[in-house]
Formats: structure tokens, C-alpha cells, sequence
């Protein structure tokens, strides 16, 4: 078990960059750029990740890897997830983005692969199965689960919004994060379509409680209003994701150049509104 807490770990890489951008490394074989060549598809991939964390890692707090992006390219393209995450390890945490749900058992054989094997610091899950489960992932409070509470696409509301004698499902989730947040490893999932979403989700999760919000970039999330709203007790608490606004910002020649630009652009952004 480390010292820190994933918490902790979390302060300490967004102070160190000043903000809170979180990169999502969510590669679509469709929109590779042509000058990639004619290699086997996965050592594009391997080449195309390289390049974009070469460019913006000097603008980025934490990356997120979206699981079916490297299935995908089978047996192969997970090897690379695992490589890219070791790589990783020392300079920016790595949340491997999988929404996990399943029973207890199963649940624990999640946190092994991801935390063990691959080495990621944080990965995300749903709360569907029960509490029991989440709990099976966060053991060691040096690693972070971040729970889905409010998704980015609009068909997210059918399921979240259905009432509890409570209040909506959405709110009820991230209540009962606040409530089992005490070990320093919980987190929550909110999409950054709605800022006043994000707002509410602030209000229910308490000040110190880390928020990831999705839909920044190509889902037209509002940036500025999300961080008004969802800013907490330190800038560690507040995650913004774009992935393909940063990942496809060029698909010509200085692809890498522009995921790099973007993300500056971005980081620059968020420095402004903190």
C-alpha cells in the first residue's frame, strides 16, 4: 500500500501543472492521419499515442484511457494500453476509463488488472451492482475509482434521472460518494454538457471530493461554466476531459503539433479560470 492517497497523488500532479486538464487518450482507428503510413494498424496506434504524448504532456495533469479503444485492436492494442500506463507511471496519473460494474469478485479482479498489471493509478466504475462492489475496487486508498454519476450524452437521463424517494438516481449516486469519500480514493463522474450539473454535483459532493467531467472538446461542453461551478477546496478536485478535441485537432501532417497546441490552449484556459 503507498503513502499517499490517491487524493493526495491527485494535488500533487495538478499543482505542479497549475490546472486540471486531464487528456484523454481515446484513439479511433477511423481517423488516424494518412501520414501514419501503411503500418499494421497497432503500430500506428503505438506510433500515434506517442506522438500525442510527447506534445502534450508538458500541458497535462492526468490522461484517461478508454478501454475499448485499445480492444479494439485485440491482444495487441491492449499490450500497448499496458505499455503506455508504465510510461506514464512517473508523470502524470493514468484513470483507464472501463465503467466497470459487475459483482464483488469479479469486481477485485478489475482493481488487479488495472492497478497491478497495467500500473494506472485510477480507473472509473458504475454503481449499478451495488456498493459492495465499488468497494471491492478500493481497497488501498492509493487508488482512485471514480464513480458515474451524470453522463455527457443526452441519453444518459433516462436511467439517471429516475426518481428515488430521495431525489433522482443521479443525485442519490453522488451522495453516497460524499458518504464513503472518508478513505481518500472516491471520486465522481459528471458530464460537462450541463455546467449547472456540475454546479449541483459540487453542492452535494462537498468541497474536497474529485469530480472528472467529460465532454469538453468535440461534445461542446461548456468549459468556463463547469469550472465556476464545479471548482472545489483545491485544484485537485476538479478533472476536465477533452479527448478527441485534442487527439484529432489536425489530421495532416502536424497532427502532433496541434493535439500539442490544443492542449496548451486549453491548459491555458483553465489556469485563467481557477
Amino acid at each position: 500500500m503507498a503513502d499517499r492517497t490517491f487524493y493526495e497523488a491527485l494535488q500533487r500532479a495538478v499543482e505542479a501543472r497549475g490546472h486540471g486538464l486531464c487528456v484523454g487518450l481515446d484513439p479511433d482507428p477511423g481517423k488516424f492521419p494518412a501520414s501514419l503510413g501503411s503500418a499494421r494498424p497497432v503500430e500506428r496506434l503505438a506510433e500515434f499515442l506517442d506522438g500525442i504524448v510527447d506534445r502534450t504532456l508538458p500541458y497535462t495533469s492526468v490522461y484517461k484511457c478508454q478501454l475499448a479503444s485499445y480492444l479494439a485492436f485485440g491482444p495487441e492494442g491492449v499490450a500497448v494500453l499496458g505499455r503506455l500506463a508504465r510510461r506514464l507511471q512517473e508523470d502524470a496519473p493514468v484513470i483507464l476509463d472501463l465503467k466497470a460494474s459487475d459483482i464483488p469478485n469479479t469486481m477485485g479482479l478489475y482493481a488487479r488488472a488495472v492497478f497491478d498489471s497495467f500500473g494506472c493509478s485510477a480507473l472509473t466504475a458504475h454503481p449499478y451492482m451495488g456498493w459492495e462492489s465499488i468497494e471491492a475496487l478500493s481497497p488501498d486508498p492509493s487508488h482512485g475509482v471514480f464513480v458515474v454519476a451524470r453522463g455527457s450524452n443526452p441519453g444518459s437521463a433516462e436511467i439517471q434521472d429516475l426518481p428515488t424517494p430521495k431525489g433522482p438516481l443521479w443525485k442519490r449516486t453522488l451522495e453516497e460518494i460524499r458518504a464513503r469519500a472518508s478513505q481518500g480514493n472516491l471520486g465522481a463522474v459528471v458530464g460537462a454538457t450541463r455546467p449547472e450539473t456540475v454546479a449541483e454535483a459540487r453542492r452535494l459532493l462537498g468541497p474536497s471530493v474529485p469530480i472528472l467531467v467529460p465532454g469538453v472538446g468535440a461534445q461542446g461542453g461548456d468549459l468556463e461554466g463547469a469550472v465556476r461551478g464545479g471548482r472545489g477546496d483545491s485544484p485537485g478536485t476538479l478533472l476536465m476531459n477533452s479527448s478527441r478535441g485534442i487527439l484529432f485537432a489536425s489530421l495532416g501532417e502536424d497532427w502532433a503539433e496541434a493535439a500539442g497546441r490544443e492542449a496548451q490552449r486549453l491548459s491555458l484556459r483553465l489556469a485563467g479560470t481557477g
